[in-house]
């Protein structure tokens, strides 16, 4: 007797025991796909994690229904890493399986209904709504409750079904469906037989009374003689309007034409001329030496590179090697839309090898992706975190590309890219790169440590000098009238003296909208969303109110709604008030702007980055996303006029991240010329990190960060698990996050729990939120203590009263 395991896409933990049948038994294998019944005459497709002769005690299992792959579709070391994923992030195997899969390969039940065999339905006793459904059966065989919509009210029709199954008259039948269809492009051409066996002036001349059809055929003709191994596609025809499909319908019945179809991928590829990689310099040659050692000693790298030091030009070299070895590659990044300029390098070197996997595909684009990684058509993946899951079949590197970017962290399920990609890579026995200009302090940390190879690139790339900084003290400007709106003298100088040299300018403000708050000035109000408990803020381009946690959107207060005041002020400063000021000191100048609002538009950002390239636009104006991914020639000045704003944020990163950003911005300027400056407004330019930044000393930088962590005990030198409540009863949660604060001081010392409070942010989505924050040590007694916060959970799932409350565990948070 054979038993399987089975993860199915449900938020469950762990796998569910089937029985295989005697039938399967000699073709199942670990990690292929399986319809099994769940919860009544639900079907599901799971996956097999493992296959076994254990009977189980407790139950009969059920039986597994039918395979639906020849071959594994998931490898033996993605099953490792979704098991290590599952025990280290204490998340759900169901809930990984959901967010790696691909939807389409997640085969649907769907509820279908079908006459029972040699039934003789009395018409008499039906009613109207009963007698429909009759009918549209015999007609149809299998009908959804989606298509019953069609010719019964919805209120009837749970009624009708279940009269119908009560008669014997119907049954269910569950009917799966794939969804994924490959995509099919239409071409056309001349019959040839037609032409063979007709004189070609006799068939125009047919044709002199549709003078339209004529055109149209005579084209497709000219086409076909001018290239006979060509492809004509049918779309191309009716692009400039001049024909429609009436045209070509007529001569397709007149046997003239015919239509053909051939599938084609979804992701075009690209097709131009393969370039060479130029040759590395010598610091980058001495750099790539020490990582090819690093690799024979099958330890991982940490390339800390400043800005414009080439890290991309070694990632090529060693993809290079890589391929050249016969093995796959992984290049990750954090956003997929801000990194065009790596892609193209990529693919003039290696064109249709190349493949891309991320958020922004459509359903069936990750499907052929995942065939074509399956097939190893791929061989050099460029992705997002998600990316980390697809079915590599001979994986050599991982380049984890701005490790630091907290955009590598994934909610629901919760984890860290950048650390599983170090997991995964053990798995393949295959090597990482981590790069960075500004990488995190645990990394930094573990690489000091000697856990992994650290190489420190100290020069820009043709020995280029880095970007100067310059402090402006924006009090001082103030008190001495020196200042512009949000602009000192000073920075509108440089800006002047830098739009005189034709050089472009880069200016950041981390603050979407135009203004935080619209308050009241006769009575205080201010405008609170209505599902979170925050502010909404201004955004003045759609003249309307946002929620940014929710998307929730309101139009703009003509009056005050509390005591009718017309007095209304706009209050806090962000990026579309930044713009619009720029634009009126500098109203001869281009001004664009580069926020999440700015570029929802399809190619907004291919738009964006060849206006910097052809050298249209002067000054950029926009929040984080003008630190990453822009290289350009002639970007001369970075200023920064709310620098404060980076700093004061509740949460222990702030101040790294505030470093990470602003060196990140200011490597975009001075690539080329090496007379880079960087301005940053302060109203407390003595402040530790701008001084350190200023400095430029890496190792002063990492050695203030390690000492402030180590003071107050936050990592790298202990282990931090967040517990996140939620509940749409805010006594509820509260009362549900008291007790299990409670049960994990019972099992864990009482300095390590901190908490129940209530989180920063109170409601969201119309859910109170509570947080229990847990600090561990590091090492051995690590796993011992996260035994213990298991334990402590799973003694709180117990009580039937909280298992409404939604909880969320976040594992090195």
């Amino acid at each position: 007797m054979q038993y399987a395991q089975i993860v199915l896409p449900l938020n469950l933990k762990g796998s569910f025991t089937y029985k295989v049948p005697e039938e399967l038994m000699s073709v199942i294998q670990t990690g292929m796909r399986v319809l099994v019944p769940f919860g009544g005459k639900k079907i599901y497709t799971g996956l097999v994690f493992e296959l076994h002769d254990n009977e189980p005690e407790n139950f009969v299992a059920k039986e597994v229904i039918s395979l639906l792959d020849d071959a594994p579709i998931l490898p033996k070391e993605q099953i490792n890493f979704w098991n290590w994923l599952a025990d280290y992030y204490l998340c759900g195997l169901g809930e990984i399986y959901r967010f790696a899969f691909p939807s389409s390969l997640k085969l649907e039940s769907e509820t279908y209904l079908k006459l029972r065999p040699n039934v003789k339905v009395d018409f008499e006793n039906l009613d109207v709504n009963e007698m429909y459904l009759i009918q549209a059966l015999e007609v149809r065989q299998l009908i959804n409750l989606t298509d019953i919509e069609a010719f019964i009210q919805k209120k009837d029709i749970i009624k009708t079904i279940n009269s119908l199954i009560d008669l014997q008259y119907i049954e269910i039948d569950e009917k799966i469906t794939e969804k994924y269809k490959a995509k099919e492009v239409a071409y056309v051409r001349i019959n040839q037989s037609i032409l063979n066996n007709q004189n070609l002036t006799e068939i125009l001349s047919k044709l002199n009374k549709a003078p339209k059809q004529k055109d149209l055929f005579l084209i497709i003709l000219d086409k076909q003689t001018e290239d006979p191994s060509g492809f004509i596609k049918k779309s191309d025809l009716f692009a400039d309007g001049n024909f429609g499909s009436s045209h070509f319908k007529s001569l397709a019945d007149k046997n003239l034409i015919e239509e053909y179809y051939m599938q084609k991928d979804r992701i075009e590829s690209y097709d131009g001329e393969i370039e060479e990689i130029e040759e590395l310099s010598e610091l980058q040659k001495v750099a790539k030496a020490e990582v090819d050692e690093a690799f024979e000693a099958k330890e991982n790298v940490l390339l800390h590179g400043v800005t414009s030091s080439g890290k991309t030009h070694i990632y090529l070299d060693k993809i290079e090697e890589c391929i050249n070895e016969g093995k796959n590659v992984l290049f990750l990044l954090p956003e997929i839309s801000l990194t065009k300029q790596i892609t193209q390098r990529l693919e003039k070197k290696y064109g249709r090898q190349i493949g891309f996997y991320h958020q922004k595909l459509t359903d069936f684009e990750r499907v052929e992706v995942w065939r074509r990684i399956k097939q190893n058509d791929i061989r050099i993946l460029i992705g997002t975190r998600n990316s980390l899951f697809l079915p590599y079949q001979n994986l050599g590197l991982i380049i984890v590309d701005e490790e630091h970017d907290s955009a590598y962290k994934q909610f629901t399920p919760y984890f860290n890219g950048k650390d599983s990609a170090l997991v995964l890579a053990n798995f393949y026995d295959a090597r990482v790169i981590l790069g960075s200009a500004t990488p995190s302090v645990e990394s930094y940390y573990r690489a000091r440590k000697g856990k992994m190879k650290y190489i420190f690139l100290t020069e820009r790339f043709g020995n280029v000098n880095l970007p100067e900084f310059e402090l402006i003290n924006f009090k001082e400007a103030q008190d001495s009238k020196k200042v512009s709106g949000n602009f000192s003298m000073r920075l509108i100088e440089e800006l002047q003296r830098t739009l005189d040299d034709k050089n472009q300018a880069i200016i950041l403000h981390n603050r979407r909208g135009y203004a935080n708050v619209i308050e009241c000035e006769s009575c205080g109000y201010v405008n609170y969303c209505s599902n979170c408990d925050v502010v909404m803020t201004y955004h003045k381009a759609a003249n309307e109110m946002k929620c940014h946690y929710c998307g929730q959107r309101a139009s703009k207060p003509k009056a005050c709604p509390k005591c009718h005041s017309e007095k209304l002020n706009e209050k806090g400063v962000g990026v579309e008030q930044i713009h619009e000021e720029i634009s009126k000191i500098f109203p001869e100048n281009e001004v664009d702007r580069m926020d999440v609002d700015s570029m929802r538009k399809k190619f907004a950002y291919e738009k964006l980055y060849e206006k910097i390239e052809d050298r249209e636009t002067d000054i950029v104006v926009g929040t984080q996303m003008i630190s990453k991914g822009l290289d350009f020639d002639h970007i001369e000045l970075v200023g920064i006029p709310k620098a404060d704003s980076l700093l004061y944020v509740q949460d222990f990163r702030a101040e790294e991240r505030a470093y990470q950003l602003i060196t990140q911005v200011s490597g975009r300027a001075g690539r080329v010329s090496g007379k880079g400056k960087v301005l940053i407004q302060t109203y407390n330019p003595d402040h530790s990190v701008f001084q350190l930044i200023k400095m430029n000393n890496t190792a002063k930088i990492y050695k203030y960060f390690l000492t402030e962590r180590q003071k107050f005990h936050y990592p790298p030198f202990t282990k931090l698990i967040m517990i996140e409540m939620k509940h749409r009863r805010e006594d509820k949660v509260d009362r549900a996050s008291q007790f299990l604060g409670s049960i994990l001081r019972k099992y864990l010392p009482e300095d390590c729990v901190l908490g129940p409070e209530r989180a920063q942010i109170a409601r969201l989505n119309n859910l109170y939120q509570f947080q229990i924050m847990l600090k561990l040590p590091r090492g051995k007694n690590y796993e011992k203590f996260k035994e213990m916060v298991l334990l402590s959970l799973k003694e709180f799932d117990e009580i039937t009263a909280y298992q409404s409350i939604k909880k969320d565990v976040l594992v090195d948070f």
